[in-house]
């Protein structure tokens, strides 16, 4: 019981210094990797850097000692991180204090998801997700999230647009214009470290060393160069301008929203007192705010838009202070500093006073010291409702993805895999994660092999891991300030890279091909609705479940004969030759009120176009249940067909069919005698009645009956 309760407990039978010392070492391998992907992976979620390494502090530790995989390695993962980006944009500002806050308590939500699936033993939850649905999603996540750091990559900065394929194209259009080289230069150098090292050597952390390497050169070189100046400094009345229409924009949406939300309250209020007339005038009113507030948003874009594309040029004055011109319009006489400087906006009114100008490249920055504070999300249900179908997709997902990898590894170690309290572990390891200010978190491929291969004994390698972060946390956070953002990227798209698996469409094609027409219209509807990932999921679904009941409405109905090798085979699929007198009907799937009219139509239809019938034995074997539908269905056919003349029989009939026969009139109805155990006792009993007065020496069956009863 105590085993149950605490899964770690096993670990510990026959333990001992030589395991502890594998584990210790395990752990502090995966943590090189962790540490600097965490940090990629939160950014690619909308969150600061810092908030990786938070999520890497409780759920790799807690989802280990309750799971029930020994090497899987929790933590930070790409298709979750953009999951969660995709549900969060919609209601606040990525990276702004609301926009956190949603998402810790989306990490809560998603675990209580998991823990109560896992507690109710309703692992199998996942199967809705089908293979060729989750292959269409992976590979256009894959695909989105590479495109989505090409921004970082190259230096250059766009507003998202309603579509992501609209956003990338906005980025490949600045690219042209203003891709700022020693980003691009210090991304594709840490491309080559850690491409080259996992050529050349895969246990050593190539990602780990590309971050030290470049982060070194980053501070050496002063890569970030930033300036705080005052707006007159700018000399350019074009862009002083843009500067303040941004203010004012910027500045009129926070009142606006406030506005809002007292109309929204005195609407409720009014519809409370039944006061019809006020909440006419409020929801007028509120529509007027709301169009106000889009055109304001609008108005911001535009301006952001337009001061991003303008590239500065600085000139030192004698005092040391620094004019900027616009580049290219520098006044004879005047040198300027050699940098392009721009002027960092984001989506808050600008102070004018100190107004932040980059001439270099985009850096981590700060990164708090200290481990998170402990405390439990705030409650809000508006949020959660609006977060609850992105929970249950999360949750799904992750789970999926987690399940999948402990199978692989288990596999190999030999462990005992339990679905169930696997999701316990991740469930509990999310909910203790929010406490802690983590998002949502899975298990992660990448680092679960990097976990295995160093020969991980038990879960306590992902509590040493746990406990080499909140070193980093508490010791190590300022060496990270000068980390590239455009590292960072590269490190996602390394990763993501083992994501894409074009097999798997091929692979789902030559099964069925109805899987593999699923597999790529989730993967379209994924890539077109982007940001918007729900929607390729919930197509994948909807196209799955309705192959799903297309084929239970008509399952296979299948006529056999005797085929060259003696076994019964399709007459249509091996072009067979019947015999006149017996029909052997094969049904493939369970009998119930979905499919039971197709079966009775079919053999219906049989009936009225084959001449000179006298008897059909229906094969029950593919029929492993019945309903009331399915069994009226039966009672139905046996009227019509020996209303026709026609006899009728059943073989191979299971037992959870036959029980439901005994406790209706079906097994009456037709008859004892004309129930047969199996489809070859049938053909012999059938076919002696079939062809008393009919003898027919080519009949194909003839020859094995003659066999069977030798």
């Amino acid at each position: 019981m105590l085993v149950k309760v605490f899964p770690f407990l096993a670990w510990f039978k026959n333990y001992d210094k030589a395991s502890f010392q594998v584990d210790a070492l395990s752990g502090l391998t995966v943590a090189l990797v962790l540490i600097p992907q965490s940090m990629a992976y939160a950014q690619l979620a909308g969150l600061p850097a810092y908030f990786g390494l938070y999520a890497s502090f409780l759920p790799p530790m807690i989802a280990a000692l309750f799971g029930s995989s020994r090497q899987l390695a929790t933590g930070p993962v790409a298709i979750v991180s953009l999951m969660t980006s995709a549900s969060l944009a919609p209601l606040a500002t990525a990276g702004s204090p609301g926009y956190v806050a949603y998402a810790v308590l989306l990490a809560l939500m998603v675990g209580i998801f998991q823990l109560t699936l896992g507690v109710l033993r309703l692992g199998l939850v996942v199967n809705f997700l089908s293979h060729p649905v989750v292959n269409g999603f992976t590979n256009a996540a894959a695909l989105i999230i590479a495109s989505s750091q090409l921004s970082k990559m190259f230096g250059v900065y766009v507003d998202n647009a309603p579509h992501h394929y609209e956003t990338i194209i906005n980025v490949v259009k600045a690219a042209i214009h203003y891709t700022h080289w020693p980003t691009l230069l210090i991304g594709i150098f840490a491309f080559g470290i850690m491409y080259g090292l996992k050529w050349l050597s895969p246990r050593i952390p190539n990602v780990l060393v590309a971050v030290v390497i470049t982060t070194a050169i980053s501070w050496a070189t002063g890569f970030q160069h930033d300036r705080l100046v005052d707006i007159n400094a700018i000399e350019s009345p074009e862009a002083r301008q843009l500067i303040e229409d941004f203010n004012q924009a910027a500045l009129a949406i926070p009142t606006l929203a406030d506005e809002r939300t007292q109309l929204g309250e005195a609407s409720t209020k009014a519809k409370k007192s039944h006061d019809e007339i006020g909440v006419l005038d409020a929801e007028h009113m509120l529509e007027v705010t709301n169009l106000t507030i889009t055109h304001k948003k609008e108005d911001v874009h535009r301006y952001r838009e337009q001061l991003r594309a303008i590239h500065f040029a600085g000139v030192v004055q004698d005092d040391e202070s620094i004019k900027f011109y616009v580049k290219d319009n520098v006044p004879a006489g005047l040198e300027s500093d050699g940098r392009t400087w721009r002027v960092k906006v984001g989506n808050e009114a600008l102070d004018t006073a100190q107004l932040k100008m980059m001439g270099g490249g985009a850096v981590v920055g700060t990164i708090p010291k200290g481990l998170p504070s402990l405390s439990v999300p705030k409650i809000d249900f508006g949020v959660m409702l609006h977060l609850m179908p992105y929970a249950a997709i999360i949750s799904l997902l992750g789970f999926m993805e987690a399940i999948a990898i402990a199978k692989s590894m288990a596999g190999k170690t030999g462990h005992r895999l339990d679905p169930n309290q696997e999701l316990i572990g991740q469930g509990l390891g999310n909910i203790c994660g929010a406490i802690g200010k983590s998002y949502p978190t899975s298990g992660s491929f990448s680092r679960s092999a990097v976990n295995l291969q160093a020969g991980a004994v038990s879960g306590l390698s992902s509590v040493f891991t746990s406990m080499a972060v909140v070193i980093v946390l508490l010791f190590f956070t300022p060496l990270l300030y000068h980390l590239p953002q455009a590292v960072l990227a590269a490190v996602i798209m390394m990763a993501v890279i083992g994501l894409l698996n074009v097999s798997g469409f091929i692979h789902a094609w030559k099964a069925k091909w109805y899987d593999g027409a699923i597999s790529i219209i989730s993967f379209a509807g994924t890539l077109v609705f982007a940001p918007h990932l729900d929607k390729g999921i919930y197509i994948g679904v909807a196209l799955s479940l309705g192959v799903f009941l297309y084929k239970s409405m008509r399952p296979r109905v299948v006529f056999l004969s005797r085929s060259e090798d003696e076994e019964l085979r399709c007459v249509t699929t091996h072009g067979l030759n019947e015999c006149p007198y017996v029909t052997l009907v094969r049904f493939d799937g369970p009998l119930f009120f979905a499919n039971a009219s197709y079966l009775e139509d079919t053999i219906t239809e049989m009936v009225q176009t084959k001449n000179g019938l006298n008897h059909i034995l229906l094969a029950a074997q593919g029929i492993n249940d019945i309903d009331a539908s399915g069994e009226e269905a039966l009672s139905l056919i046996v009227d019509r067909v020996r209303s026709n003349g026609i006899d009728i029989s059943m073989c191979g009939v299971n037992e959870a069919v036959m029980e439901v026969f005994e406790r209706t009139h079906f097994l009456a109805k037709i008859g004892e005698d004309h129930i047969y155990p199996t489809l070859e006792k049938g053909i012999v009993a059938v076919h002696k009645v079939a062809h008393e007065n009919n003898p027919e020496a080519n009949c194909p069956l003839l020859n094995a009956c003659q066999l069977v009863e030798a």
